[in-house]
């Protein structure tokens, strides 16, 4: 199985308003970057694009690193989403869970792979994470200059 390495992050300029997100896969010396925007979205849905996004790009199942800045990601994948099936998809607070439409995009994007997440302090001058940082706020200041 192929070793992948990813990083990902989502930005947005006002929370909500326009989006975007920015993607480095890794495999040994070969990299890939890609990008993409929103014109109405939040901080998070564009953090949860970044990895769908990348995982998607996947031609064949791998065993994959994914390094992300958010917290939510990462403990919505690893703490939250059994409470969530469970409980079909209310939250503690009783309430529908937010972003549910990618967060079931996110299982079925995850299912072909062996998936390890690596937490990263963001703007903490991490190589990688500044690099995806400068996609996804491109990306989002982009689409803010299409939106006007």
């Amino acid at each position: 199985m192929k070793k992948v390495e990813i990083f990902t992050d989502g930005a947005c300029k006002g929370n909500p308003g326009p989006g975007g997100w920015g993607v480095l896969l890794r495999m040994g010396k070969h990299e890939k970057e890609m990008a993409g925007s929103e014109p109405d979205t939040t901080n998070n849905r564009m953090e949860m694009t970044a990895v769908i996004k990348a995982l998607e790009a996947l031609i064949e199942p791998c065993e994959v690193v994914i390094h992300t800045d958010s917290r939510y990601v990462i403990d919505g994948m690893t703490k939250w989403i059994a409470g969530w099936k469970r409980n079909g998809w209310i939250n503690s607070s009783k309430k529908p869970v937010r972003n549910a439409d990618l967060w079931h995009e996110l299982i079925d994007a995850i299912k072909r792979h062996k998936v390890e997440w690596q937490w990263v302090r963001g703007h903490n001058g991490h190589v990688e994470n500044e690099r995806v940082d400068r996609l996804a706020s491109d990306a989002a200041s982009e689409a803010g200059r299409a939106a006007r």
